[in-house]
């Protein structure tokens, strides 16, 4: 490998290293919490104004309570429970709410007694979050006449909801219109909420059905660049994302009395919130055009999303009926496929955040799920994957390794064209262009697997970190969670003690780096070692540290993401050699490694650029 292919290499390695300093040193900023303000009514509630449809329609206010425990909201409000293979969880008959729901599939913690993950809770305790559904009043209705946020709800149907039995629940308002909410779910994380309202009285009636998400105060993030927690939308193809911090800067819109964005989606849309490995969507049916609203209420510090349905005119002695659906859910690939395929929900695989390489991202994804199916191990299946990317990349990287076993031929002819050429730069490049076309030799091939190897490196690490199924995946030992760094360190003897490692957020982890972190230094070693240090004292400093650097700045990355490194070293240095020694070239591995720890003379570094006399 001659200089400039060097040169290459080491501009390209040491801007990755530039990317994974500034990843560590400059984090984004931790979000300022607003203080909310609000309104307090007599009864001590905190209110909220009511907002305006476009249409003229009003949606109901939403209360904030005074905050207790979650088993005593729980307690507040009679209840219908929610039995599923898994879900588990109740509807509060108080305004109907759905706003109790744990996952029973995922536990928050690796913990024998840690507890299952909750992904709604009611109004009153800490960190509310549900869905709400009801009708906007229109015409001479008032908010009274239709069902709110503070309805007391009759149970109709059923006592618990199952994927085989489905519960209504019923409110007649005494003035001629009986409402009916029914709750539907399937064996997932699907529910379908049928809205339908019977006008038993003389007069028409106009409303608008509308479902709401809500969440009371920001809810804790990884707050991580690389990952979108939020509000995230379809709204007629367009797929978009609002953090949490931009809600709060949406424009104030009078007619909502909040800061809002208001799309008009024609015909297949969906809107909710998105966390790192959990969501919850409201998705109108399919062809139906709705009104999309992110919302942000900043009197009461309530985030909001809401789907709100046209309005419709119910006739006296008629009666009109709505359903739309909510995932409520962990957003598992094979769950959000089969909606998206075989409910119509259009684009819902998108709400898994693929990044901006979702071309690779995905089809990254795709590979390695199915190869955990088959295998039925991740660790393994990430290894399997990256013979499979090596395989792909093959073709190149022979092209690469034929280019550099070639320049190794070449380099005693390279040597007198330097020696011909001196200190005349124009000459020597014309010269060595001239003998790279004579001998058909590409000396910028060699670095091209090594770029490609960038973005598909990025991608692994995006869908190692956001996507579920790799949250808590096991390989072996010690290695309970593919998605969180190495666990081992030499105070647990790696993995042999019972002791913990150091917390991966601390300076100590940077220290006491694990097994992995070191078998990847050790790897990127043996793969210099294929080739002679460079000549250049500065150059041949910085490779010899380069693989001890890489090691501790990944140790505190996931440790999956780690094993594709150690693997894809592994490999690659496996090719090298096989390729080389294949065109007539062997690496000498014991000398170079051997030169690597010979000590150069203070006086050789000095001299290395003193020009001879006369020169």
């Amino acid at each position: 490998m001659d200089d400039q292919n060097k040169n290459l290499i080491l501009a390209t390695a040491l801007s990755f290293l530039v990317i994974l300093v500034w990843f560590v040193l400059f984090p984004p900023e931790e979000p300022q919490a607003q203080a909310p303000t609000v309104t307090t009514a007599a009864d001590g509630t905190a209110v909220l104004p009511p907002a305006a449809q476009d249409t003229g329609v009003a949606i109901p206010s939403l209360a904030v309570t005074p905050e207790q425990s979650r088993a005593q909201a729980l307690g507040s409000t009679q209840r219908i429970d929610i039995e599923t293979p898994r879900l588990e969880g109740s509807i509060s008959l108080t305004g109907g709410r759905l706003d109790d729901l744990a996952l029973k599939d995922y536990n928050e913690t690796l913990e024998d007694d840690s507890p299952i993950v909750t992904l709604l809770s009611p109004v009153g305790g800490a960190d509310a979050y549900y869905a709400l559904y009801g009708w906007a009043p229109g015409g001479d209705l008032g908010f009274d006449q239709v069902p709110g946020a503070a309805t007391a709800w009759q149970v109709e149907r059923g006592t618990t909801l199952t994927p085989t039995s489905p519960v209504t629940i019923r409110w007649d308002n005494g003035a001629g219109l009986i409402f009916r909410r029914t709750f539907e779910i399937d064996e997932d994380y699907m529910f379908t909420v049928s809205q339908s309202v019977e006008n038993t009285g003389t007069v028409e009636a106009r409303m608008a059905p509308y479902g709401i998400v809500a969440r009371h105060g920001q809810p804790d993030t990884v707050n991580f660049f690389i990952l979108h927690e939020g509000v995230v939308r379809k709204s007629d193809g367009t797929l978009s994302e609002v953090d949490y911090d931009d809600m709060t800067d949406l424009d104030v819109l009078p007619r909502e009395g909040a800061q809002a964005d208001v799309q008009e989606v024609a015909g297949n849309g969906w809107i909710g919130f998105t966390d790192k490995y959990w969501m919850t969507t409201l998705i109108p049916g399919d062809g139906q055009p709705f009104t999309s609203v992110t919302k942000y209420v900043a009197s009461a510090d309530i985030y909001q999303t809401e789907a709100r349905l046209p309005t419709m005119s119910i006739a006296p002695g008629t009666s009109a009926e709505v359903s739309t659906k909510l995932f409520a859910g962990a957003k598992e690939w094979e769950a959000i496929r089969s909606y998206q395929n075989d409910k119509n929900v259009e684009g819902f695989v998108d709400s898994i955040d693929w990044g901006w390489f979702y071309f690779l991202t995905k089809p990254i994804f795709v590979a390695l799920h199915w190869l955990n199916l088959m295998i039925g191990n991740m660790g393994w299946a990430i290894i399997a994957l990256t013979f499979g990317i090596k395989a792909i990349l093959l073709p190149l990287a022979f092209k690469s390794y034929v280019s550099m076993a070639k320049m190794k031929e070449l380099q005693p002819e390279m040597e007198k064209i330097k020696e011909r050429a001196g200190d005349n730069r124009e000459k020597l490049q014309k010269e060595m262009m001239e003998l790279y076309k004579t001998e058909k030799v590409n000396p910028a091939s060699g670095c091209l697997p090594i770029l490609l190897q960038i973005p598909i490196f990025f991608s692994l690490y995006k869908v190692i970190f956001v996507t579920i199924e790799l949250r808590h995946a096991a390989w072996f030992g010690p290695f309970r969670d593919l998605s969180a760094p190495d666990p081992t360190s030499i105070i647990n003897l790696y993995g042999l003690l019972p002791n913990a490692a150091p917390n991966p957020e601390s300076f100590m982890a940077l220290i006491f780096i694990g097994i992995l972190p070191l078998l990847l230094g050790i790897s990127m070693w043996f793969q210099q070692k294929l080739n002679p240090a460079p000549t250049d004292p500065t150059q041949q400093m910085i490779f010899a540290w380069l693989p001890w650097v890489f090691m501790f700045m990944l140790g505190g990355f996931a440790s999956g993401l780690v094993v594709y490194w150690i693997a894809n070293n592994t490999i690659t240095f496996m090719q090298q050699y096989a390729i080389m020694r294949s065109q007539g070239y062997t690496p000498d591995l014991w000398g170079n490694i051997k030169g690597g720890f010979k000590k150069t003379p203070k006086d050789a570094t000095a001299n290395a650029n003193k020009k001879p006399k006369g020169k």
